[in-house]
């Protein structure tokens, strides 16, 4: 998201703004951007004097207007947080704005509002427009999250192969902090310099580099049906760590890229409209290859009726490990 790095980007240049209005779907960029700030602005000097934080729950606008108001003592700035402020009521946050019309310019105040956007027509939606910084923030889609994921490594200063970044992303989902936090975890353990491997993410954070749903989808591309059972076998006795709703999105996903390789008129644009690596483009095209776009449109439907007799909304006391076999085997007659 450009609008996040743009951001970060002014906070590294020490070019802050009095008033930041951060809200949205995807909650990592919100904490990302507010810890970038307290980072740069607070210190152990300051902590006590210059820096306080409030919750929606609990604040009230006059108390956080006050605060704001406050010259600080210690720091440059004094910085004041609200967290969880989707929690507020909607005259607070007009109330909120008439400060915002007029910010203390030794204050610099961050405004975390999360699940949602925060909405556009409120009064201080536009006073903060006017006079410092909002991000509105949703969730990746999936063809980009392990495009994130090497992104994110770099930015830890750690090397990932293509499997290892990919087995990240498709094990834990669009849970941005999750995956944050295992990269973190990674680099804690692994050596200066070192490229993490499938056996680096199968020793520290717990996902098996020949049992997993990324190699379940690479079996059934390459016809593989013994080994696609034995995955299958795997994640049925392990359902905690593999439940069955994100393996079956994973391999929705998985028909549906093929799908769209079969309509790609240019080979070379394959890798950026999968949203893959290029290391993985030869297995997608194998793949697409064995399938016709019949076939592939039938497996999304198998895909879909798996779905709906997990939720028993299709289907009488069936087992998730029936439905999964009767997955697998249907794929592999289609």
């Amino acid at each position: 998201m450009q609008a996040f790095h743009t951001l970060l980007s002014k906070i590294k240049h020490d070019q802050f703004s009095p008033f930041y209005l951060l809200s949205g779907t995807e909650s990592y960029y919100i904490e990302a951007v507010t810890n970038a700030l307290i980072k740069k602005l607070v210190n152990e000097q300051s902590r006590d004097f210059d820096f306080t934080l409030f919750y929606g729950k609990e604040a009230t606008p006059a108390e956080i207007i006050e605060t704001a108001k406050r010259y600080p003592m210690v720091a440059q700035y004094n910085v004041v947080i609200i967290k969880e402020a989707q929690f507020m009521s909607s005259s607070s946050w007009d109330d909120l704005s008439g400060y915002v019309e007029n910010p203390t310019p030794q204050t610099i105040m961050v405004f975390c509002f999360k699940h949602k956007p925060f909405d556009k027509r409120k009064k201080l939606y536009k006073a903060a427009e006017k006079v410092g910084e909002v991000l509105t923030v949703k969730p990746l889609y999936d063809n980009q999250l392990t495009k994130w994921v090497a992104e994110e490594a770099r930015n830890l200063k750690l090397s990932l192969s293509p499997t290892a970044s990919t087995l990240l992303s498709e094990y834990i989902g669009a849970n941005l902090s999750a995956l944050h936090n295992e990269l973190v975890k990674l680099k804690l353990v692994v050596k200066e310099g070192e490229t993490i491997t499938p056996d680096h993410i199968e020793s520290h954070v717990g996902i098996s580099k020949e049992f997993n749903s990324f190699e379940l989808q690479k079996a059934i591309g390459l016809g593989q049906f013994s080994k696609a059972f034995q995955i299958i076998q795997y994640l049925n006795r392990n359902p905690k760590n593999h439940p069955m709703v994100l393996t079956l999105s994973t391999l929705h996903n998985y028909f549906q890229k093929l799908l769209i390789l079969k309509g790609l008129k240019n080979p070379a644009d394959t890798a950026r409209v999968l949203g893959v690596k290029p290391f993985f483009v030869k297995d997608f095209q194998s793949a697409a290859a064995r399938f016709s776009m019949k076939q592939i449109t039938e497996a999304m439907r198998f895909i879909l009726d798996a779905d709906l007799k997990s939720k028993g909304i299709k289907g009488v006391n069936t087992s998730p490990q029936q439905i999964m076999e009767e997955l697998i085997l249907k794929l592999f007659t289609l």
